[in-house]
């Protein structure tokens, strides 16, 4: 006759997670945007300001890219909804939205 042995856990239950499925499919979109390393550098920039913003014409020359390749990387993030833009006369001025980067940091605390 065989007995059948106890089922035994290793592990402890998982807390329950706080991210619906559609949550982080939204998260997992925004982390993709910033797996870009020059994304990362702008965001960099643009917060080491005393005002938090920077013009766009100011971010080409110390990333070492062209002004096309700023404003795309620059759009791709507004349209994220990381930025916010601002016209001034013939220049576009960008600053990081911080609700947007706390939504970030919560989600992985």
């Amino acid at each position: 006759m065989k007995l059948s042995k106890p089922v035994i856990s290793c592990c402890s239950p998982l807390l329950t997670g706080r991210l619906t499925p559609d949550e982080a499919m939204h998260l997992a979109s925004i982390f993709r945007i910033l797996g870009e390393p020059v994304r990362l550098q702008m965001l960099n920039l643009i917060a080491a300001q005393p005002n938090r913003e920077v013009c766009a014409c100011e971010l080409a020359s110390p990333l070492g890219i062209s002004q096309p390749t700023v404003s795309h990387h620059l759009k791709v993030m507004y349209e994220a909804g990381l930025l916010a833009k601002e016209r001034r006369r013939n220049l576009i001025y960008y600053r990081i939205l911080p609700e947007k980067l706390t939504v970030l940091r919560e989600a992985l605390s």
